[in-house]
């Protein structure tokens, strides 16, 4: 059975429930051991309530319930004040709720606590590239991505080929995702947006080759379907595009890409 492959958008819906779920970093059973900070105001009993209450906040965040998960991120708070997952979470909460700069005071205070943790630093990552800060964003992946104990390196990788491509900077990206790829050679993700990078850089062999490995092990959606058509296009194969501009009308007929083809924008 094929892979689902990631949601419409250039990946950004993908990596937003990553960011979500766990932070652009990685997922709680992903982390390292977790940095050597003392606990105030509760010794080892303010840390787990604060741990156990920080892992709640998480949860509800990742339901869209971001009152709640405010709400669990202050008890955190008020049990260990120097617990630094807590203003991660934080940092999180105040992005979803466009609060730019309380987020960024968040995720600055969790750096301070804890300026190794990769998790932390990919999320401040991510952060730095939705808010238009993408050139910043790079040295905080490329930590989240050397850490050692970090079981999933690839992923801030990735995310920092993305953030390369929307400045236009294809070369940073196609080297961000070659080595995520090293790391990862099964990831769909990775693969799908190098294709793009092939594509935009007008490599389109290359592009056709990386996406099509892409649809052996995933579904196409909407944005792969998309790419796939523009690189035939481009191409000059035009029984491949056409074929591609059947199965956007049949399965996608809804989707922002087909308006794009009924309006004629294919860049």
């Amino acid at each position: 059975m094929k892979r689902t492959l990631f949601p419409t958008g250039l990946l950004a819906a993908c990596l937003v429930s990553v960011l979500l779920v766990a932070g652009c970093g990685g997922g709680s059973s992903n982390r390292p051991a977790e940095s050597p900070v003392s606990a105030q105001g509760g010794g080892d009993a303010g840390r787990l309530r604060a741990k156990v209450h920080t892992e709640l906040g998480t949860a509800y965040l990742e339901g869209g319930q971001l009152t709640v998960a405010l709400d669990e991120a202050r008890i955190a708070i008020n049990s260990d004040s120097s617990y630094p997952l807590t203003y991660n979470l934080l940092g999180l909460i105040h992005m979803q709720m466009k609060e730019t700069p309380r987020a960024e005071e968040h995720f600055e205070q969790a750096l301070r606590l804890a300026p190794g943790d990769p998790e932390i630093n990919g999320n401040m990552g991510w952060f730095l590239c939705q808010s238009g800060r993408e050139a910043r964003s790079f040295a905080h992946f490329e930590a989240a991505a050397k850490n050692p104990l970090y079981a999933t390196p690839a992923r801030p990788l990735v995310n920092a080929g993305l953030c390369a491509s929307r400045i236009k900077d294809f070369k940073r990206a196609e080297d961000y995702l070659t080595n995520a790829l090293r790391l990862d050679p099964a990831g769909i993700d990775g693969q799908y947006l190098l294709a793009d990078v092939l594509y935009q850089q007008g490599r389109l062999g290359e592009a056709r080759t990386r996406l099509n490995d892409v649809h052996r092990r995933a579904e196409p959606t909407a944005a792969s379907a998309w790419l796939a058509l523009r690189i035939e296009r481009k191409s000059g194969d035009r029984e491949a595009e056409t074929r591609w501009i059947t199965h956007l009308r049949r399965k996608f007929a809804d989707s922002a890409e087909y308006r794009k083809l009924t309006q004629g924008i294919f860049e």
